[in-house]
């Protein structure tokens, strides 16, 4: 019986250069724009000289736009939010880089802090807001480019989900 790791067989696969794929210029799987999320929320110097805060509404900057998809950068003061609503025939990867949004569904309530990650297909339906008292900074990365953002009854994320309604939509890119 042969003890040798498949490593140990084959070699380092980082030191055979030429089989290493180049990195994509441009994102294209739900994997893909995770990565890039999880990047740009790791590298500060992108984005936090760019944040303001708006006490009149909340305050949003187009990071990053590519084929395809669009990154923005969004601040929240106390008390402001999103509102019922879904992301029309978006996807999306939502990241908060600072502080603590409220996200509920119609599934419930749930915290989000730095480094929590939402990904979602289209159809998905939130309300985002700031009930905290710091500011909250986060990331969003929608794709195809949002175009539309439908407002929906509050009534629909109290409303009990069906049994289908809760089945896991893919993700598409």
């Amino acid at each position: 019986m042969n003890s040798d790791s498949d490593l140990q067989i084959a070699g380092d696969i980082l030191e055979v250069p030429h089989l290493l794929q180049a990195p994509r210029e441009h994102p294209s799987t739900v994997a893909e724009f995770v990565g890039l999320a999880r990047s740009l929320a790791a590298d500060r110097s992108q984005w936090e000289h760019l944040v303001q805060y708006d006490a009149t509404t909340r305050w949003y900057h187009r990071l990053r736009t590519g084929p395809g998809y669009e990154v923005w950068l969004l601040s929240w003061v106390p008390g402001q939010g999103s509102g019922p609503h879904d992301h029309g025939p978006s996807s999306g990867v939502l990241t908060v880089l600072e502080g603590t949004l409220t996200e509920h569904t119609e599934r419930g309530t749930r915290a989000l802090r730095p480094g929590d990650e939402r990904v979602f297909a289209p159809g998905y339906t939130h309300d985002v807001v700031n009930d905290a008292l710091e500011p909250v900074v986060s990331l969003h990365v929608y794709f195809p480019g949002l175009t539309e953002m439908p407002m929906v009854p509050r009534s629909h994320l109290r409303a009990a989900a069906a049994p289908a309604a809760c089945e896991a939509r893919p993700l598409t890119a």
